[in-house]
């Protein structure tokens, strides 16, 4: 991993001056810490994308095939007449500079290509070389320019500088969505086998045991098991999931990442506890173990191949409807792609609660609900027990994540779970939070240790609004619905506010929850004394 400067040296660093240069005569420059890796050629073979090979991005070489420029040329042409959005975003940017100063990539290095406006001008510049009569008669003097090897690699470059989180187009006054444009560059990119290596490896895991991690089934089940002897311990009651159960009414899908990694774990036991209190009548699947979609960041195809281990699992197992996890991007292809990808299972039903009966009519297409709004139901109906005093430790506040709010709409019900469960929140301030959210820094794939400088960079932003939280009302924990921002925040808090956690809504919700039967707590779901037992515990310790 490429040393990142600290974080004194990196602000110092950050220079938002225009540059003199014009930007086409600015050549790209590998520098570590702010690339991530090139995809291993193992990871393309298992999915059947074109061009596996060795390569490393600071060769000079990419190893392109022949006819690169016409394989590139041809895939513009092809989206152009697939998608008519593209289309228009190509066409009708006036350059104003609105969305300039709204992504955090900009904000947090000061490039200017990183602007959302130049990043798609890189791709805008090729297409209208080659697609447009001003382009092809007057070349740069028409905002047009050649495809090169070194035009490629830029390309490469700074869309892999995109998180694709959309911030930028809610500013924009034409509503052209650059995260698009990103998507259908890195489609592109994934035309010549330009991938990376950690979008790759687990689309390729995916597609071969149905999770990003690799979890074999017998694996995952151990995992879960675990998490069930660690309740146990804490509470004195044992959750009894089940696993590929056949005639389950729920099929229950999260992102590996709460099945592998704290403290995204915490939040798998606090879902493993809302369930076996409800005595919901669910079911794990070991085979669609993923709710998480890495095909999302190579192209629309591989997306739809991954999502339908879900839809498959829902129709083998006969379920009557799916809940889904804390996840972002998850809920971002459910609610804006799915509905035009694949039709659900026959099987499947408009999601009924079978606690409250409450319908969730706007899942009628996709037969598929989101776990906070299913808990937000259930507290809205009085049908949890709950003492917020067991996380009267913490101070609270909530970060939106990108796809869930700005990709679904999902404001309010986690913060009224989270109120409901903890008697200390504090928002953050507006310019920051709902619409305006601003990202981790780390999403659609960039979640790697190599590209750890630009990480912290990009997360900038976020971290500053947590910090003007963290100094005005002493907020010490983090909480977030989305298993990235809960890998990726982490580090983040670390290197640019110690002493802040992070945590998923439910884990909160577990340690809030009063199970029948358990017995007296004295810690909470990561083995932390509660509010006032820390002398109890210090005595069993």
């Amino acid at each position: 991993m490429a040393s990142v400067p600290k974080p004194n040296e990196l602000l110092k660093s950050i220079n938002h001056t225009p540059p003199e240069t014009w930007w086409m005569d600015k050549p790209v420059e590998f520098r570590p810490g702010t690339f991530c890796n090139a995809s291993r050629p193992q990871y393309l073979e298992a999915v059947g994308f074109p061009f596996a090979r060795e390569w490393r991005v600071t060769d000079d070489d990419w190893k392109l095939p022949p006819n690169w420029k016409e394989i590139y040329i041809n895939g513009i042409k092809e989206r152009l007449e697939r998608f008519r959005t593209f289309k228009v975003f190509m066409d009708i940017c006036v350059r104003c500079g609105a969305c300039a100063d709204k992504c955090h990539f900009f904000i947090g290095s000061g490039d200017p290509k990183n602007m959302p406006v130049l990043r798609a001008e890189l791709l805008r510049s090729i297409y209208r070389r080659y697609f447009t009569t001003s382009g092809k008669l007057l070349g740069r003097k028409a905002g047009a320019r050649d495809l090169t090897e070194e035009a490629f690699k830029e390309l490469w470059y700074y869309f892999f500088q995109c998180t694709e989180c959309r911030r930028c187009s809610l500013f924009c006054p034409y509503g052209i969505d650059t995260a698009e444009i990103t998507i259908i560059g890195r489609e592109l990119l994934n035309l010549l086998g330009c991938n990376i290596d950690w979008i790759m490896g687990p689309v390729s895991n995916c597609y071969r045991t149905g999770n990003h991690l690799g979890i074999q089934p017998h694996a995952f089940r151990d995992m879960i098991e675990f998490f069930c002897d660690e309740i146990e311990g804490v509470t004195g009651v044992r959750p009894e999931p089940s696993f590929n159960r056949k005639g389950a009414e729920i099929l229950f899908v999260t992102p590996s990442g709460d099945v592998f990694a704290d403290p995204g774990t915490y939040t798998c036991m606090g879902y493993l506890m809302l369930f076996h209190e409800l005595g919901l009548d669910y079911t794990w699947s070991t085979y669609a173990s993923e709710g998480g979609n890495f095909g999302f960041f190579t192209s629309h195809e591989m997306a739809k191949r991954l999502h339908y281990k879900i839809y498959a699992e829902a129709e083998r197992l006969g379920v009557k409807y799916i809940i889904g996890g804390e996840c972002g991007h998850m809920w971002r292809l459910i609610h804006q792609y799915l509905s035009t990808w694949w039709a659900p299972p026959k099987n499947l039903e408009v999601p009924v609660s079978p606690i409250t009966g409450t319908r969730f009519e706007h899942a009628k297409s996709t037969k598929m609900i989101h776990i906070v709004e299913f808990t937000a139901d259930l507290i809205k109906h009085g049908k949890l027990k709950l003492d917020p005093s067991r996380n009267d430790n913490l101070v609270v506040t909530f970060h939106d994540s990108c796809n869930v709010a700005r990709g679904m709409g999902m404001f309010e019900e986690p913060r009224y779970v989270i109120k409901n469960v903890c008697n200390n929140f504090y928002e953050m301030p507006p310019e920051t939070t709902r619409e305006q959210t601003f990202c981790c820094g780390s999403g659609s794939g960039l979640n790697t240790d190599e590209y750890m400088e630009m990480r912290m960079r990009g997360g900038l932003p976020r971290a500053n609004a947590v910090k003007y939280v963290n100094e005005k009302h002493g907020v010490n924990m983090l909480a977030c619905i989305c298993a990235i921002d809960r890998a990726v925040l982490t580090p983040l808090m670390n290197y640019w506010v110690p002493g802040v956690q992070v945590t998923g809504v439910h884990e909160l919700v577990g340690n809030a929850l009063i199970m029948t039967g358990e017995q007296e707590r004295t810690t909470n779901l990561r083995g932390e004394p509660l509010p006032g037992m820390e002398e109890e515990t210090d005595e069993d310790l």
